[in-house]
């Protein structure tokens, strides 16, 4: 088969039919890309994405905080973090100098009548919904993709990632358990909403190539909520979802870190076309999820980040051995490794694998 282009690779991988090589994706902490190009790795203006044959690449145009004209207040600030109340009410505390997940502090929001006071009359509010979108954002992104023959996808967060910003993990959880008609509703209200948003961006702006969702919904051996929790709660508000995406022929990807197998059959039948990230140290195995699903969707990721922190090329290369020729069979198969490249990973250990995955995962 002839070179194709990433967009036509991209859109090949995700629907599982014959292609020329497995795709290429990443994500990277925001210190990785300077430290390399301070050790001259790359130029000083140079785009890592442009650095490396990357088929794939996504904007992040919505915007679901409550109040969108709040400007953040600090409560409490040191040398190394920064605390803050945000639009949504949620005080979260922030290392400076440093990537990381913002730890939760308190929310102003923690149960339903939190939820139609404070958030609710905000996020649907229709005088609001062309502010909520970043039009420009979407249309630099999309013109680049198209130049450059790259799969274009319009990324965000579809439900459940955009419910615990509003009132913290605990309090959804509990919510789920104790009061499952406010969860449906913060469920339902955030679909519908976005929803119109896709109708008002896709008209003006047209359509992109697919769906990236960011969908946290695991933590380590254990998914967030079970199966039945998911078919009753979040399951309705995802199929709407990707109906909508499917009835406009864009492919839906699903990131989702943590330990989530359990829900994947729930996923693929709300209309995934591929799981991304797969986190090996929260219990997720590759092999496995390709062996059970591998007929049903496409893959991306799977690969240890913490092999590639090591550094060395010769664990690198054993893990890519051990897991790529698996995962590309019958295609369907994008590399990217299991989260996002951290600073600990030196420049030379991901070009090689790139590289070496590349060369692994190209068909004969």
């Amino acid at each position: 088969m002839s070179e194709l282009t990433g967009r036509e690779r991209m859109r090949r991988i995700l629907k599982r039919e014959p292609v020329d090589r497995i795709g290429l994706h990443e994500s990277f902490w925001s210190e990785t890309v300077p430290k390399w190009k301070r050790e001259g790795h790359l130029k000083p203006d140079e785009d890592i994405y442009e650095h490396f044959p990357f088929d794939l690449r996504l904007i992040w145009p919505f915007t679901f905080a409550a109040k969108l004209d709040w400007k953040d207040e600090i409560i409490e600030e040191t040398d190394e973090t920064i605390t803050i109340k945000d639009a949504n009410g949620a005080i979260m505390r922030t290392f400076k100098n440093r990537s990381g997940v913002p730890e939760h502090i308190d929310f102003t929001v923690k149960n339903r009548a939190g939820w139609e006071e404070h958030i609710k009359p905000y996020l649907t509010n229709e005088k609001d919904f062309r502010r909520r979108i970043n039009f420009q954002a979407y249309r630099d992104m999309k013109k680049y993709c198209e130049e450059r023959n790259l799969f274009f996808c319009w990324g965000g967060v579809p439900v459940f990632e955009n419910m615990h910003p509003i009132c913290g993990h605990e309090y959804m959880l509990l919510g789920m358990a104790e009061d499952p008609e406010w969860v449906k509703d913060m469920a339902d209200t955030i679909a519908d909403v976005q929803i119109k948003l896709f109708e008002i961006l896709f008209a003006e702006e047209g359509l992109p190539d697919g769906i990236f969702y960011s969908e946290d919904m695991g933590f380590k051996h254990r998914p967030f909520m079970s199966p039945a929790m998911y078919k009753d709660l979040i399951f309705p508000a995802h199929k709407r979802l990707f109906d909508y995406a499917h009835a406009n022929g864009l492919l839906v990807i699903l990131h989702s870190c943590g330990y989530v197998e359990p829900l994947v059959p729930g996923l693929i039948e709300a209309g995934i076309d591929c799981l991304q990230a797969m986190e090996v140290k929260a219990g997720m195995d590759l092999i496995k999820l390709k062996k059970n699903f591998g007929d049903k969707i496409a893959f991306m990721g799977g690969i240890d980040i913490r092999v590639l922190e090591t550094n060395d090329k010769s664990k690198v290369e054993e893990e890519l051995m051990k897991k790529v020729p698996i995962a590309m069979e019958g295609s369907g198969y994008c590399l990217h490794t299991d989260h996002s490249i951290p600073q600990s990973v030196e420049y030379e250990t991901y070009k090689f694998f790139v590289e070496r995955g590349l060369e692994i995962g190209t068909y004969k």
